[in-house]
């Protein structure tokens, strides 16, 4: 049964009415050799036991990180308080849609404003918004907002960037005038020297970097702002925990993917992303906003304070390209972070950052050294074996023992034959760091340089 139940008489009237004699004519500005000319052989339907068969047969190919995971490059194996699940699956969550009607969606829209001011804390900035699809498409809403701020249009992109984000960025700005320059890594950091100018609109830097290499963020934005350019950065909430956030060293816009606050790693997404800057660019933030107030009895309410950005209201003059929010994965995020609290972050970065250390250590003494020694770093690290057969081999006896880990940075970049990240949280066992020392021991030893 067709979803829009329209008969041959009401499709008649409406192609009458906008002046087309047939339904194919609709389809007149497609090329015609990428139209599809017959319905592709499909096979007949399978009943409702066979599909569940065939769906746990194509399931069994997944291989879940079940032991510890080494894998970052922007997705990390963190745990998450039993809390989160319960009260995430709780069916006024759970079924729960868009807070348009305040009077009916308090307690969506209290915990979406929650969200946000953990949020804000979080980045060091006075405020945040309800959410972001992921963290590639709020970096890229942030650079679109830097150019509507400063009316300019270069845009100055760290190297050590995630190379999706910068992908994304590029995909966003396909069709506008403007400029995007990259700012080479030079010994795991960003090399920013001669690129910041009067013209630049903003400067985008990731902290940690793809590389795991922890940035120097105050002097960027001090530079930034002097060439009148906007500051933005995109964080790893975990590291938080440890590190001085980018807000509270002077920059504008700070965003991020969030899925290390509470989501599971799920083949890589769902995750949410996150949006917060000053305050002076409340107007501008893309998606939405809740804020608090007061119903007429003088009670506490929450209500969509800030929506005009939004397609459905300003269409083409709306300030972004987003009018939704993943919401139910931000509750996640949200009720996460509520169980954690500050000091509970803190511990989570803190064992994170020590496995990490005890890796590099022994690595180090296993003979694999880090690729950038210079570079400071959190729970993720670049190191350097002799060749990409090396590491190929290392990634696959971690595999025969239950490991995951080890993203060859050669797949993006072409200076980095046989280097390497691996990254470590607190469900890093130490056990597992000896074995994956041991592992790479023998890899060394058994392919020639």
């Amino acid at each position: 049964m067709p979803y829009i139940q329209n008969s041959d008489a009401d499709r008649a009237a409406m192609l009458e009415r906008i002046g087309l004699s047939s339904l194919q004519e609709l389809f007149a500005s497609i090329p015609e050799d990428v139209q599809l000319k017959e319905l592709p052989a499909i096979a007949d339907g399978l009943s409702e036991s066979e599909l569940q068969a065939h769906l746990a047969e194509l399931g069994a190919d997944n291989q879940p990180a079940t032991g510890s995971c080494f894998l970052g490059g922007g997705f990390y194996d963190h745990t998450w308080p039993a809390i989160v699940d319960h009260l995430m699956q709780r069916s006024e969550f759970l079924t729960a849609y868009t807070p348009y009607q305040p009077e009916c969606s308090q307690g969506t829209l209290q915990w979406i404003f929650e969200f946000q001011s953990m949020i804000a804390e979080l980045t060091g900035c006075e405020v945040a918004n309800a959410s972001m699809y992921d963290g590639s498409s709020a970096a890229a809403e942030a650079v679109l907002m830097s150019m509507t701020q400063t009316r300019r249009k270069r845009v100055v992109i760290s190297e050590g960037v995630h190379p999706e984000t910068i992908e994304t960025i590029r995909t966003y700005m396909h069709h506008m005038e403007a400029e995007i320059v990259i700012a080479p890594l030079d010994g795991g950091l960003t090399a920013w020297e001669g690129l910041i100018n009067q013209d630049t609109a903003s400067v985008l830097v990731q902290q940690p970097n793809f590389l795991g290499g922890v940035e120097e963020l105050e002097s960027l934005a001090a530079e930034a702002h002097a060439a009148g350019a906007l500051a933005i950065s995109s964080v790893y909430p975990v590291s938080m925990g440890l590190l001085k956030s980018p807000g509270a060293m002077g920059f504008d816009i700070v965003v991020g993917e969030g899925q290390s606050l509470g989501v599971p790693l799920g083949y890589g997404g769902p995750g949410f992303g996150f949006f917060a800057a000053s305050s002076k660019a409340v107007r501008k933030l893309p998606g939405r906003l809740v804020g608090q107030s007061v119903d007429t009895k003088g009670r506490r309410a929450y209500t969509l304070a800030f929506q005009t950005r939004e397609q459905h209201i300003r269409r083409e003059k709306a300030t972004s390209n987003i009018c939704t929010n993943n919401s139910l994965i931000a509750l996640r995020g949200c009720i996460h972070m509520a169980a954690l609290g500050p000091e509970g972050l803190e511990e989570v970065a803190a064992v994170s950052r020590q496995r990490m250390l005890a890796l590099v250590e022994a690595l180090e003494q296993s003979g694999v050294p880090r690729a950038f020694p210079e570079a400071p770093f959190f729970n993720e690290c670049a190191f350097r074996m002799e060749n990409e057969d090396a590491v190929q081999q290392l990634k696959d006896s971690m595999l025969e023992q239950g490991l995951h880990g080890v993203l060859p940075l050669s797949r993006w970049f072409d200076n980095m034959d046989g280097i390497f990240t691996l990254a470590c949280t607190e469900k890093v066992r130490p056990e597992d760091i000896h074995l994956l020392a041991s592992l790479a021991a023998s890899c060394q030893t058994q392919v020639p340089a």
